[in-house]
């Protein structure tokens, strides 16, 4: 949505080059390798930025060197789901199945070093709930998991939520936002349901090449700003349970720093293997 957005604002293509692999390390390298004259730009999530550099032994890049913070396109609230034949229609009723249960539940996610098992993760330290993680290649296989019973209980993103709450595959307990969402007006917070400061959120950013020069990052910023903040792209985002992002430049650097702490302090805590 925002390449086509660009593209009219600058009169030009803007092409999309999806990179995939190691966590998002691969398409992170390629950008921290290209010229820094404007014309390659970083759109990430997370994962790169702000949880690889605690979870992975040594990485090819650093975020901090390497890159200079744009713009916070949109953040994604993270929703905790369960099958629905789980004896738990709150929060309440899930840790208290947890604490007290005889079983240790099982909770499934994305990948190690996800938001969604660092999410989990976070929940088990701020709550003292028994919870196992179970890891899936990719967030779809994990959702189909759930859905099918084998494993009861997901934290996944809210786009990714909204169309199985409402076809009745999954049950929605609470979402890990300051506020209700619209699209799930019937779900509380953490903190209404009883988990007092538990937040949670993926996120998407664009970041350039360190050394890309000023003037070229004060225009693109400028013209992301005003893409952002074009209507039918705010009701786009939020269709698909995206807020938009009102962060850029330094402040968006300030976020990132934020992010970088808590998960690195959760990874730590949790144990979390650093890999190779």
């Amino acid at each position: 949505m925002l390449a086509q957005a660009l593209s009219e604002i600058w009169q030009q293509p803007v092409v999309i080059e999806n990179k995939p692999g190691g966590g998002g390390n691969i398409g992170t390298q390629m950008a921290a390798d290209a010229p820094a004259d404007g014309y390659t730009y970083l759109v990430s999530s997370p994962g790169p930025i702000t949880i690889n550099p605690s979870l992975y032994k040594k990485l090819p890049f650093d975020p901090a060197r390497d890159f200079v913070p744009v713009a916070l396109l949109a953040t994604v609230p993270i929703v905790l789901i369960v099958n629905p034949k789980v004896p738990a229609s709150t929060l309440r009723e899930l840790l208290d199945l947890a604490k007290h249960g005889t079983e240790e539940l099982n909770y499934a996610s994305s990948g190690i070093g996800s938001t969604h098992h660092l999410a989990a993760e976070l929940f088990k330290k701020m709550s003292g709930a028994k919870l196992r993680h179970v890891p899936y290649r990719g967030a779809a296989p994990a959702m189909n998991d759930v859905i099918a019973g084998h494993v009861p209980i997901l934290f996944d993103n809210l786009p990714t939520v909204i169309p199985q709450v409402q076809a009745g595959t999954v049950r929605a307990l609470a979402v890990a936002s300051p506020k209700r969402l619209s699209s799930l007006p019937d779900v509380p917070t953490f903190e209404e349901a009883g988990l007092v400061g538990f937040e949670a959120s993926s996120w998407f950013g664009v970041l350039a090449p360190a050394k890309t020069p000023t003037d070229i990052l004060s225009k693109v910023t400028a013209d992301l700003e005003r893409a952002l903040s074009s209507p039918s792209i705010r009701k786009s985002f939020e269709v698909t349970g995206a807020e938009v992002g009102t962060v850029f430049g330094p402040d968006f650097g300030l976020f990132m720093k934020h992010e970088n702490e808590k998960w690195g302090d959760v990874i730590k805590s949790s144990g979390a293997a650093i890999i190779e």
